[in-house]
């Protein structure tokens, strides 16, 4: 018997929409949902491989409590009543001992996140982070620096753009099938494409011009190009003048910071900056600097991030087609949204976060994320307190964490590490129990609330029952709350109990979702008027060049430039990305994917790999200080001299997974843990390494 079923896909974070046929209880195909404009049926190959994650006979398959030592892989089978009563015990002592602050829970941000923000926040614990803040915290912070508003609900209108800028953004391996039909279809129609990185990826290749810029300078770069935009009044002064506060302070400031300055920095010529400058303008409004995705590679992001998108407000391209808008609700048309859990009363929480944002160690970076990095220097020092159990919920902070030997060093000081998972992660291997997750394709899961130019919802639908014995993450959460006294927060009896609690009032139901997999609140786009209508959530009400955020916690808005630190003698600065087949560290197991991508290679300039008599595919050590692995090379000249590249994820502990296990090797193991202090993500490219041939 043949189905149809209308759902989201999760083999990353960006949750695409797909279409899944099953036969006999048997999935056999999946695509991009038909019916949502800019899938057109398309799937990445991460996508195409949920099948292989669902029929894996390597992932999960039934709760776990260890026997052995952390990360040693001994287990026992338990039945879901052992291991919920297991933790059950072991977290309310915890509780009752050291107070439920001394409880964190580290997760991917998903569907339910506002279930494991209610777990916490009935044990009176502020201590919930995501992996948002380990990709993307500086993006948010410099976000709310300028508009009042995080990252998370700013959007890209990449279909219409004319001229799209990408700093290292690296599109077309990402990847979000939807930004890259919607920006393929921008191309084909005469839209123009900038690249710039120190190594050549597949967008570079696409792209119009290409700089291989010398790596950590590109906010020498955007100074470089402010200066040159506001010098010769190539901006859009209507706009500017009607929505932006700062302007005259940030013309004098850039006055020092010539073309010509930048081209000693960057290694990229001032006639093509200047170039550059003057063919975007040519195309404002409807043109993109694309403030990325990722904003975690050096100390100063934040101010980074800021320069890219104050180059938007000098093009005027905010809230317009071709630019960046900001996504709308369901408020926009009179709608309410789905409910969420949080929104409940709880016991009030009197002690700041373990990572002490809010506070003036960490004063901007937002809450609702973190900064996770911080994790293990909380648990060593204890600063502000005791930290004694670690929830990580689809999360790995061993692969995720920059300095995977101080972390794990951190778990080995916890009363308890506890797994949501479905494969075995090095997290996962780590822990005291492991609970298995139902996949995407097997589970129910709690509505997407889809702001943008049209307010939508989502729903992710079981397209076939549990191969083996695993719930849903948000049930494990409540049956856990059950054991140790919470459970009154967790008003539902299963999951369709509990979507069918969260449509309430918004005028949906389930069944609604069934023909298409989603529901519109309206079928127009919605740009607020550029002349009054820009809601603006800063206090000025402006685009704040200046910004108070800033200036009120006791930093600079337009911080002087620091020169980059050059790699001296036989060093490399170490750089690390993705491509299209593989999911930060949640996918190298998958059968197909591994087959395709089974490890990671070193990519070093052909010149530098001479100097030290590395020839191509040949075995070489790379050794920070903090720790070193073996790798294959990849001698090519499409890479900066002074850099190193490797695909993040790679080199797993965990022995269960067979394939991915010690294969390549794990930048977290490489990487020094070091903060954008202001932003608040972790600097991952301020790391310098030796390669010695083997």
């Amino acid at each position: 018997m043949s189905k149809e079923v209308f759902s989201l896909c999760f083999m990353c974070s960006i949750r695409c929409p797909i279409r899944v046929l099953s036969e006999s209880g048997q999935v056999k195909w999946i695509e991009g949902n038909p019916h949502v404009a800019g899938m057109e049926g398309s799937l990445c190959p991460r996508g195409a491989a949920g099948i292989n994650m669902l029929y894996d006979h390597q992932r999960l398959q039934t709760p776990l409590i260890r026997e052995g030592k952390r990360g040693e892989g001994k287990w026992r089978k338990a039945t879901w009543d052992e291991a919920l009563d297991y933790v059950g015990e072991k977290l309310k002592k915890i509780i009752d001992t050291h107070g439920g602050h001394s409880v964190v829970l580290g997760e991917r941000t998903q569907l339910a996140t506002h279930v494991s923000k209610t777990f916490l926040k009935s044990i009176a614990s502020p201590n919930h982070f995501t992996h948002d803040a380990l990709c993307k915290g500086s993006v948010n912070t410099a976000c709310r620096s300028l508009f009042g508003i995080a990252d998370g609900q700013v959007g890209v209108d990449y279909k219409n753009t004319r001229h799209i800028i990408l700093y290292g953004r690296n599109i077309f391996e990402a990847i979000s099938v939807k930004e890259v039909n919607n920006l393929t279809h921008a191309l084909e129609n005469g839209a123009q494409m900038t690249y710039i990185d120190p190594r050549v990826t597949i967008t570079a290749t696409k792209a119009h011009r290409y700089w291989m810029i010398r790596p950590g300078t590109d906010l020498a770069l955007n100074y470089a190009l402010i200066h040159t935009i506001l010098k010769e009044r190539l901006y859009d002064s209507a706009f500017v003048d009607r929505w932006v506060l700062g302007l005259q302070e940030l013309q004098d400031f850039v006055a020092e910071y010539t073309p010509e300055w930048a081209e000693q920095e960057t290694g990229i010529s001032a006639k093509e900056i200047i170039a550059l400058a003057r063919e975007v303008s040519q195309e404002k409004p409807g043109v993109i600097f694309h403030y990325g995705y990722r904003g975690a590679s050096y100390r100063n992001e934040i101010y980074m991030r800021r320069s890219i998108l104050i180059l938007n407000a000098l093009m005027g391209s905010i809230e317009c087609k071709g630019g960046i808008f900001f996504k709308k609700g369901p408020g926009e048309v009179k709608g309410k949204p789905a409910r969420k859990l949080t929104e409940q009363k709880f016991p009030k929480i009197n002690v700041p976060r373990f990572d002490k944002v809010g506070t003036p160690d960490f004063p901007l970076p937002d809450p609702n994320h973190g900064v996770g990095q911080i994790l293990p220097h909380a648990i060593l020092n204890e600063d502000p307190y005791p930290i004694k159990a670690l929830f990580a919920f689809r999360f790995d902070p061993i692969g995720s964490i920059p300095d995977a030997g101080l972390t794990r060093k951190a778990l080995d000081k916890l009363d308890l590490v506890v797994s949501i998972d479905i494969n075995y992660s090095d997290i996962a291997w780590y822990s005291d129990v492991i609970f298995p997750e139902s996949t995407y394709l097997e589970r129910l899961d709690c509505i997407q609330q889809a702001n943008g130019l049209k307010p939508q919802m989502f729903l992710r639908k079981p397209a076939v029952g549990p191969r083996h014995d695993t719930r849903e993450g948000a049930m494990i959460l409540k049956q856990i709350g059950d054991r140790i006294g919470t459970g009154k927060y967790f008003p539902y009896k299963d999951m369709a109990e509990l979507v069918r609690w969260q449509l309430e009032g918004t005028g949906f139901s389930m069944e609604d979702f069934d023909a298409k997999g989603f529901v519109a609140y309206g079928k127009e786009q919605i740009f607020w008027d550029r002349q009054d209508g820009i809601k603006l959530k800063t206090p000025s009400g402006k685009i704040e060049f200046k910004s108070s955020l800033l200036e009120n916690a006791g930093f600079e808005s337009f911080p002087a430039y620091e020169p980059v630190e050059r790699p001296m003698d036989d060093k490399f600065r170490l750089v690390v990305g993705r491509i299209a087949l593989h999911t930060h560290v949640s996918t190298q197991n998958n059968p197909y994917l591994h087959e395709i991508s089974p490890e990671n290679v070193l990519w070093i300039n052909s010149r530098r790999a001479s100097d030290l008599g590395v020839k191509d595919k040949d075995w070489v050590t790379v050794t920070s200080s903090r720790g070193s692995g073996k790798i294959r090379a990849h001698v090519t000249d499409l890479i900066h001299p002074d850099t190193i590249f490797m695909l993040h994820g790679f080199g797993h502990k965990a022995k269960l997974a067979e394939r991915s296990f010690n294969r390549g090797v794990s930048d977290s193991e490489l990487q020094e843990n070091i903060t954008d202090k202001v932003g608040g993500s972790p600097a991952l490219h301020e790391t310098f390494v030796t390669i010695a041939p083997v």
